[in-house]
C-alpha cells in the first residue's frame, strides 16, 4: 500500500494534548463585544435557543461573562449566570479532573441539552409543585435555577461532580437568590462513585438531568446514584433529557435495568422542541453541525 493512501486514526493522547494546546495557547479575549458573545459559554447560535439569553458585560482580561436568561414564563424572574468564556480552559481544569476522575464537560459551556431541560420543566411546573428535586450534572446549574424559580418547589439542589463547576452554582444561586421565593435551593459537589450517600438516601422526588449519559465508563455509578436517591415511598421518577450519542445512551440504559429500574423513552415531548428539531434537520443554517445522533436530547423517563 501506497503511503499516501495510508489513514491513520489519532490516539485519545494524541487529542488530549490537542486540547491541552489549544488551552495553554488560547488567543486573548478580544475587545470587541459582538466577538466576545459570539464565543460565550452558551453559543445562541448553536442550540435550541428556547431560552432568550442577553450578554450583560464582560472583561476583557476575565475567563467569566455575566448573561441574562429571560424565562419564557409569564411574571418569571430573570436569571443571571455567570459562566466561561468559550476556549479558556487553563492547567487548573485539567488537574482538578484528574484528581476527582471527572470529566471537563460541565465547565466548558452551557450544553444544547440543558436548554431544552430547563424548558422542559419550565412547561411542565406541576412535576416540581412542593417536591424535593435535585438537578445532576449540572453544569451552571441554568435548569435547577429555573425550577426553583418558577416551580414553587420545597427544595431545589444543584450538583455536579466538578467542585469548580460547583463554586459557578453556588455564585450563580447567590446571584439570583430573590427568585426563588420560599424555595430552599442549595448547590452540591456529587460525585456518582462517592460510597456514603446516606444525607440523600430516599429522598427526592424527582430527579433532572442532561446529556448525562455520555461517558460509558459513568453508567454504572449513575444508575446507581438514581435508585438510591429516589423516595421509594409514594411516586418519584428521573427525567434524563440525553441524545443517543450512538449507543451510549442505550447502554445506560441497560444499567437501569439490571439496578432493577423502570423507564420509558419519547422522542416528541414538546411541539416547540420538536418544532425546532425537525428546522435543524432540514438544513437549517443557524446549527450548520447539527445532527440527530448527537445533538437531539430524547426524554427518559425513569422509575423504581
Amino acid at each position: 500500500m501506497e503511503a499516501e493512501n495510508i489513514q491513520t486514526t489519532p490516539k485519545p493522547s494524541s487529542l488530549r494534548w490537542k486540547i491541552l494546546r489549544q488551552a495553554l495557547f488560547r488567543r486573548p479575549l478580544s475587545k470587541n463585544p459582538d466577538e466576545i458573545i459570539s464565543r460565550i459559554s452558551r453559543r445562541t447560535t448553536r442550540g435550541f435557543n428556547l431560552i432568550p439569553c442577553q450578554l450583560l458585560d464582560t472583561d476583557s482580561t476575565s475567563k467569566d461573562s455575566r448573561v441574562c436568561y429571560t424565562l419564557p414564563v409569564t411574571g418569571s424572574p430573570k436569571l443571571f449566570l455567570t459562566q466561561r468564556v468559550d476556549n479558556h480552559a487553563d492547567l487548573g481544569d485539567f488537574e482538578i479532573c484528574n484528581r476527582y476522575n471527572i470529566d471537563n464537560t460541565g465547565i466548558v459551556c452551557q450544553w444544547p441539552s440543558e436548554d431544552v431541560l430547563a424548558f422542559f420543566c419550565l412547561s411542565n411546573a406541576e412535576m416540581f409543585r412542593s417536591k424535593r428535586v435535585i438537578e445532576l450534572g449540572s453544569g451552571y446549574g441554568l435548569a435547577g435555577l429555573a425550577i426553583a424559580a418558577t416551580t414553587e418547589a420545597l427544595e431545589v439542589v444543584i450538583s455536579d461532580g466538578n467542585p469548580q463547576v460547583v463554586d459557578y452554582i453556588q455564585l450563580n444561586i447567590d446571584s439570583n437568590s430573590e427568585a426563588f421565593g420560599s424555595t430552599k435551593v442549595k448547590s452540591m459537589t456529587l460525585h456518582w462513585n462517592q460510597e456514603d450517600l446516606s444525607d440523600l438516601f430516599n429522598f427526592f422526588d424527582v430527579i433532572v438531568a442532561s446529556d448525562c449519559t455520555f461517558f460509558k465508563e459513568f453508567h454504572k455509578d449513575l444508575a446507581r446514584v438514581v435508585k438510591l436517591l429516589l423516595k421509594t415511598t409514594g411516586p418519584s421518577e428521573a427525567v434524563f433529557l440525553s441524545p443517543k450519542r450512538g449507543d451510549s445512551l442505550a447502554k445506560f440504559l441497560e444499567e437501569i435495568e439490571e439496578d432493577g429500574l423502570h423507564f420509558s423513552i419519547t422522542e416528541s415531548y414538546d411541539d416547540e422542541v420538536w418544532k425546532r428539531h425537525q428546522m435543524f434537520m432540514n438544513g437549517d443554517e443557524s446549527w450548520p453541525n447539527y445532527s440527530e445522533d448527537h445533538c437531539f436530547p430524547l426524554l427518559v423517563r425513569i422509575t423504581l
